[in-house]
């Protein structure tokens, strides 16, 4: 293929560039894993590099080749503009990048994508596709060729072998391990982001657009060369560096000596390190970040796939395994049929913004209140057991409202025996609505710090540090075999202080939430007198006032309203 043919999509003066660089004379198929680490490639050599690695990848015996597009998209197809060819679903809004096209190439992607979607019915979620898909036709000769390319990445079917995801759950399982990676291997960066977000995992929903989307098309396409070569990992090392190279652009900014922010919203966070990426070129060369990539020591191919597969059975364990766009929480909310004498319909709906994003979607149900079902523990419990999870809102005597977001069924307290023993997981979380609004998540959220990426054996046990009246001797079940992270990002923490992981406890005489030097809530049997203080489990000051009087008390729970009748 001549280089006029691969450069036909190519404005050359979107790369600084007066000529097209001189043709080598071919490419040479020794050792290619040190040409694309050294940056051995001009745009010719590319086209041929690519066209071999792509060729070699072990496919499907049925493959969509150049010749099935063109009998395709030819004719009156091939002169339709972008806007007829929306950009199929499975992409998830992802734009394509334009890097160094020109702007009439857009609408040669977009018809790349409308094939790839009509010949690979079995892609639901590959949002990397776009940016891919673009690179490739930058060294394609033309829009078939680019298909095939492509199609080729898709239909790898080589045991062991991860190039593109191609359904949600692979994607959202790889941006779990990438949290767990950053939390290895980049703890400062990990600790800057949790620091900053209020949702760390939707942070790190866009690690791969880091690098499939918002990289410069220099470095992309650098990044590409490795990629081909050396497989997935690649992707992850190179995320991983942004994010090394993200902390330390922020602490030269001077946000690393300035006093703690609060948290922002994660769209901002987001914003703000796409904005880092987008402009990385002006401070940071495409080989520095290789650099800096292939730096991260102790980094194997065995622990991502460990780590993807314990993040899957995670994810297939909580029953996402699709994705479902999350409505407006006002509209999951219907405040002609919600009533509470706790709080009013929009302070629910600021509680229900909280809440795990799977149950974002469900109805609130009341299912406990002192007002209807008496001061009696028992009944509490009887009415509570069997939901999961659960919503507790508590109105003092002078008129302070907190509560806490319980993502384990009550009955789970019996396995404990005649012990009080703490259950619940990572998810929990406690509030307080009046006077004012906050909300206080598991403190190894904010401070990862206190756990390691790896559970060891014999981490439960006999626990104390509790109040010497409440709690004193509480022990934590053991948790069943093969039972994975304790919370949705599926980190396999190894914590340092069992104090930290006290989420809720029950038994005949009391109900306790959060514990640890302390208890965020702690409610007698007749659901009448309770006290709240800081907790290790949350690192959440006093609730209301340290001792109160309940005036009303209420438990919520979760009705899926699109399960069957």
């Amino acid at each position: 293929m001549c280089e006029e043919d691969c450069s036909r999509f190519v404005d050359w003066a979107l790369l600084g560039e007066t000529t097209k660089p001189a043709a080598p004379a071919k490419l040479d198929l020794k050792d290619l894993k040190q040409q694309a680490r050294q940056g051995q490639w001009n745009h010719a050599l590319r086209c041929q590099a690519y066209q071999h690695l792509i060729s070699t990848v072990p496919c499907r015996a049925v493959t969509p080749d150049a010749a099935v597009y063109r009998d395709l998209m030819g004719g009156a197809a091939a002169q339709k503009p972008a806007s007829a060819f929306p950009l199929p679903e499975f992409v998830d809004d992802s734009p394509v990048p334009r890097y160094a096209l020109k702007a009439e190439a857009v609408a040669s992607v977009h018809r790349v994508l409308s094939c790839v979607a009509g010949q690979f019915p079995d892609i639901s979620h590959c949002p990397a596709l776009p940016a891919v898909a673009a690179l490739l036709l930058h060294f394609s000769g033309d829009e078939a060729q680019c298909f095939e390319l492509a199609g080729r990445l898709l239909a790898c079917n080589e045991p062991g072998r991860r190039l593109l995801d191609q359904t949600y759950l692979a994607y959202q399982s790889s941006c779990m391990t990438f949290g767990d990676l950053a939390n290895k291997h980049c703890p400062a960066a990990h600790k800057l982001v949790v620091g900053a977000a209020r949702d760390v995992l939707e942070v790190y929903s866009d690690w791969q657009r880091w690098v499939l989307g918002d990289l410069p098309f220099g470095h992309a396409a650098r990044v590409l060369d490795v990629f081909l070569v050396e497989g997935y990992k690649v992707l992850y090392r190179v995320a991983l560096a942004l994010l090394k190279l993200y902390r330390k652009h922020k602490a030269a900014a001077g946000a690393a000596a300035a006093a703690p922010a609060p948290q922002q919203d994660s769209a901002a966070v987001r914003e703000d390190i796409q904005a880092f990426v987008r402009n990385i070129d002006a401070s940071v060369t495409a080989e520095k970040l290789l650099e800096k990539a292939f730096s991260i020591r102790l980094f194997s191919r065995k622990e991502i796939a460990l780590l993807q597969l314990a993040n899957e059975r995670s994810l297939q364990q909580k029953g996402i395994t699709v994705k479902q766009k999350r409505r407006n929480v006002q509209l999951a909310l219907n405040p002609d049929t919600f009533s509470s004498e706790i709080v009013s319909a929009k302070e629910m709906r600021d509680v229900w913004s909280w809440i795990p994003e799977r149950f974002a979607l469900c109805q609130p149900q009341l299912l406990f209140t002192t007002a209807t079902h008496g001061c009696s523990l028992n009944r509490f419990y009887s009415h509570c057991e069997g939901y999961e999870p659960t919503l507790l809102l508590i109105r003092t005597t002078v008129g302070d409202v907190c509560g806490a977001f319980l993502s384990t069924d009550w009955e789970e307290r019996k396995r404990g025996g005649n012990k009080l023993s703490f259950f619940g997981t990572g998810e929990c979380f406690v509030f307080r609505m009046k006077p004012e609004m906050e909300r206080y998540e598991w403190v190894v959220i904010r401070h990862p710090e206190l756990a390691s990426a790896v559970k060891t054996d014999g981490q439960e046990g006999e626990v104390g540090g509790q109040n010497s009246d409440s709690s004193s001797g509480l022990q934590q079940p053991e948790r069943p075999p093969g039972e994975l992270s304790p919370f949705l990002a599926a980190r396999h923490f190894n914590l340092n202080s069992r104090n930290t992981s006290m989420f809720m406890a029950g038994n005949f005489d009391s109900i306790i939430v959060g514990g640890g030097e302390g208890n965020a809530l702690y409610i007698d049997s007749e659901l009448n007198h309770g006290r709240t203080g800081r907790c290790t489990t949350f690192d959440n000051p006093p609730l209301c006032s340290e001792s109160f009087q309940v005036a009303l008390l209420e438990v919520w729970g979760f009705q899926d309203t699109m399960a069957p009748e």
